[in-house]
């Protein structure tokens, strides 16, 4: 199919359901269906499995058949389960994969202004622990799903959603890792569409762009530790370890990793430039020449947003040292967790950060994780199929590749050679991002569109 028809086909299937009959009941669904989510309290140490058996049995009385509706989880792990739904198709090609995760991290009571396990309505907004990350998005494709077969609706391929555990954790018992590694069969598809991975961004109510993420940073964590025999407070000395760990730690902060662009993130910064003005259009359009000007990498480095796209990037986010307090200490230790750019691998950030600390009495040790994550080559057709479908919910919206700063599920589908792209259409503010943070918020436009957006996604893509 030419380019042409791809978009066409995207704008006539976005159009279908635009002009359906069901979208204030499928937006009635989708509320209901966060709803209940939200009020299962499915943080690490609860589990999903009570959230994946109210999702298997909602999807039950829609009307799917229980071959079609699967509920597992791992026999060491019974309280991490997930749910996999299929509307089958025509049987024309491998199935789409829609993948979600279920666990949400902690919230605690008196840190919010709402009770963070309760769907919160005020002034226009949504609150809840996952609303944004991911039970929004999870709520989306199962009203999404149950609509197109309350409509009829017969996809050429098969339709799956997958809605799985300890995407946060991530250690114990992923559930993408575990569908894909032990229950094949039920994830096997040509294509996964992984609405965490993805983001749609806004500034100020007014909608910038759409993401098509092709990429994300690698994970990578090390610990550096500085050890001494110690001593008495009384008598200090200059090989205190918490000393030689601070001057190491202030040496990486003051680090800044090569610029590294890869494919996508060259056109990310292309397509970015034409929606911003003055020096910051400037500065994108220069950095993707062969010889960028030191002034445009200095003004974009500065700015975290910009900065993170550039290159890896490595911070320390815990420190621990000494055992009394009229003691030197014998033991200091950071931890230093590092986003790393695909293309580059763990022998050569540790090899740059140990020539940063540039002190041999400290060890660098690299943790357990550090998994690459291939790009996904986005074809013209398959980015012309997005950008059908979010013009014809949105029109005028820009559709950007994007390289992820954070970690997602398409880790495990991507190392296995699946393509997978990260595309979600619940606008998020870039200045007042919540995921994970306190008061999680998403609005109540937002969401709407959202299933709006999700609906039209499913019908595009298992065309």
């Amino acid at each position: 199919m030419t380019y042409k028809k791809h978009v066409l086909c995207g704008l006539a299937s976005a159009l279908l359901f635009v002009g359906s009959a069901h979208a204030a009941d499928q937006f009635t669904l989708g509320r209901d269906i966060l709803k209940q989510l939200i009020e299962i309290n499915s943080t690490h140490a609860n589990g999903t499995t009570a959230a994946a058996r109210a999702m298997a049995e909602r999807l039950l009385a829609a009307g799917f058949p229980a071959a079609d509706v699967t509920l597992v989880a791992p026999p060491k792990n019974p309280e991490m389960g997930n749910v996999v739904v299929r509307l089958r198709g025509r049987n024309a090609g491998k199935a789409v994969l829609f993948l979600g995760h279920l666990d949400v991290v902690e919230a605690k009571r008196e840190d919010w202004n709402f009770n963070p396990f309760e769907l919160v309505e005020k002034d226009g907004w949504l609150y809840g622990r996952g609303v944004i990350d991911m039970k929004g998005q999870d709520a989306a494709m199962l009203a999404a799903l149950i609509t197109l077969k309350r409509e009829g609706f017969v996809p050429e391929r098969d339709i799956i959603v997958a809605l799985t555990a300890d995407e946060e954790a991530g250690s114990v018992a992923n559930g993408a890792d575990y569908l894909f590694k032990e229950q094949r069969a039920l994830v096997d598809a040509g294509l996964v569409i992984n609405p965490d991975a993805g983001e749609a961004g806004s500034k100020g109510g007014r909608r910038l762009y759409v993401g098509a993420q092709s990429s994300e940073k690698m994970y990578l964590t090390f610990q550096l530790e500085a050890t001494d025999k110690g001593g008495h407070s009384s008598r200090p000395t200059n090989a205190n370890p918490i000393y030689q760990l601070a001057r190491a730690l202030g040496r990486v902060d003051s680090f800044a990793f090569p610029v590294h662009l890869t494919g996508t993130t060259t056109e990310y910064f292309k397509r970015r430039a034409l929606l911003e003005s003055g020096t910051m259009r400037a500065d994108m359009l220069d950095v993707v020449k062969p010889a960028p000007s030191k002034d445009a990498l200095k003004r974009l480095s500065a700015n975290v947003e910009t900065n993170i796209v550039l290159r890896t990037t490595c911070t320390t986010t815990m420190i621990e040292g000494g055992h009394a307090e009229n003691a030197l200490p014998q033991r200091a230790r950071a931890t230093i967790q590092c986003r790393v750019v695909p293309g580059e691998s763990v022998d050569q950030v540790k090899g740059q950060l140990e020539h940063v600390i540039a002190d041999r009495h400290l060890a660098l040790t690299v943790l357990p994780g550090g998994m690459p994550s291939p790009e996904t080559v986005i074809t013209p057709a398959m980015m012309a199929s997005i950008e059908g479908v979010v013009h014809s919910v949105w029109p005028g919206v820009a559709v950007l590749p994007l390289m992820s700063a954070g970690a997602s599920d398409s880790v495990y589908t991507r190392a296995l050679g699946v393509p997978t792209l990260g595309v979600d259409g619940m606008f998020d503010d870039l200045d007042d991002g919540r995921a994970h943070g306190r008061d999680e918020r998403i609005g109540v436009q937002a969401f709407k569109e959202e299933i709006s957006f999700i609906n039209a996604l499913m019908r595009t893509f298992s065309r």
